[in-house]
């Protein structure tokens, strides 16, 4: 037993020892005389220290010194002091995993979002159980729907044997503590390439709602157990609550997609599931990226009509209605990095122009800073594994 502890010792030095030796590339080593005297070799070289009214004076040791108490670098000084006073991290249990999900038996790249696939069932519960055992939990489902089964009223999406159903079924059986969200609209299973029904060019609003609420308590009954309506209709969110109590759902939940802009960062996203508008675009139902106070009425509304969280999509350029809604209710925030950033930040660092990691974690923390308590990220799995490896959670 002796041998072995000094064995044992005698290792953890000799590796403390080759560790030691590596020194850390901290600059120049060399001491800087701090007095600054006699460093300029030419006449007439500006003094800051000089005259009567100095930009800076001299201490004690005769060293250049700006005389100032607050010092904020202090709190900056090494990583365990910034570690100490950060303000917000993130951690994987703040992530919804996004997945999209195909009726064929493989999976299939995604070519405008790199390290994304279409993913068969079968595979989807295997990128389930890796994000879980890096503590990625929660999930969101996009289904791809063939060509065939598309219709202007959208029945397949309350089809009880359609992929979605049967997805809920699989991953609620394998991971039954894992929470699982469901998209509820209409444009992947339309034909028109809507969130809604169509007729003359104009999506109805109330006939949409109607199949809302039928596809909301078809996902409920599947197991969802978070409903996230994507529609932007009009009075929606009250209509799937009743829709789900009236069946006696009253523990799924709403995360509404409350400030939904007609944005131009959605297109890889409508690559996957190959939902692109038939026709137009859909301005008539999604904010106008110029508005801010309309997601303050769209966030009262949401929250009165029983939404238990709200989102913002996307995320990035628009912080400031994250910090918009944060401050005006006490419901949890979502934030959604969507495909366009995404798709932006693979681009830059597939051509060496950023640092994929670094960037990544940036960006996630500043949805958290902004006020987001929720983030959808295709990074997530990703992230929560740097995390990982990181030590920070």
């Amino acid at each position: 037993m002796k041998f072995f502890t000094a064995l044992t010792l005698s290792s953890i030095f000799a590796g403390a020892s080759a560790f030691s030796a590596v020194a850390p590339n901290v600059g120049n080593t060399e001491p800087v005389d701090k007095s600054l005297k006699g460093i300029d070799s030419s006449e007439g070289v500006f003094d800051p220290t000089g005259g009567d009214n100095g930009a800076l004076i001299r201490n004690n040791n005769d060293e250049v010194w700006v005389p100032q108490r607050a010092r904020p670098r202090r709190n900056r000084k090494n990583a365990t002091m910034r570690g100490m006073v950060r303000e917000n991290i993130v951690t994987p249990s703040n992530f919804i995993y996004p997945l999209f999900i195909h009726e064929e038996d493989y999976n299939q790249a995604i070519e405008s979002m790199p390290g994304c696939e279409r993913h068969s069932l079968e595979n989807m519960l295997k990128e389930v159980g890796e994000a879980y055992n890096v503590g990625v939990k929660t999930f969101v489902l996009f289904p791809k729907v063939p060509d065939e089964l598309k219709t202007n009223l959208g029945q397949e999406a309350y089809n009880p044997e359609g992929i979605v159903p049967r997805a809920l079924r699989l991953i609620k059986a394998a991971y039954p503590d894992s929470i699982v969200c469901t998209d509820v609209a209409l444009d992947p299973y339309s034909d028109q390439g809507h969130d809604g029904v169509v007729e003359n060019g104009k999506i109805l609003n109330d006939v949409t709602i109607n199949q809302l609420c039928k596809q909301a308590v078809c996902q409920a009954q599947s197991g969802s157990d978070v409903v996230a309506p994507s529609d932007m209709m009009d009075g929606r969110v009250g209509a799937i609550r009743d829709a789900l109590d009236s069946e006696g759902f009253t523990d799924v939940s709403i995360l509404s997609y409350t400030a939904k802009y007609a944005s131009a960062y959605y297109g890889p996203f409508r690559d996957a599931l190959d939902s692109h508008p038939g026709f137009g675009d859909k301005k008539t139902y999604q904010q106008d990226p110029a508005n801010g106070r309309e997601a303050l009425i769209e966030a009262a509304l949401d929250a009165a009509e029983g939404a238990d969280m709200l989102m913002v999509k996307p995320g990035m350029p628009y912080l400031d209605i994250i910090r918009r809604l944060k401050d005006a209710t006490p419901l949890p925030i979502a934030a959604y990095h969507v495909s366009g950033e995404y798709a932006m930040i693979k681009a830059a660092c597939e051509r060496g122009w950023l640092n994929e990691k670094d960037v990544v974690m940036e960006t996630l923390t500043c949805f958290k800073r902004a006020g987001a308590d929720i983030i959808l990220t295709y990074y997530a799995k990703q992230a929560a594994q740097w995390i990982e490896q990181d030590g920070l959670f």
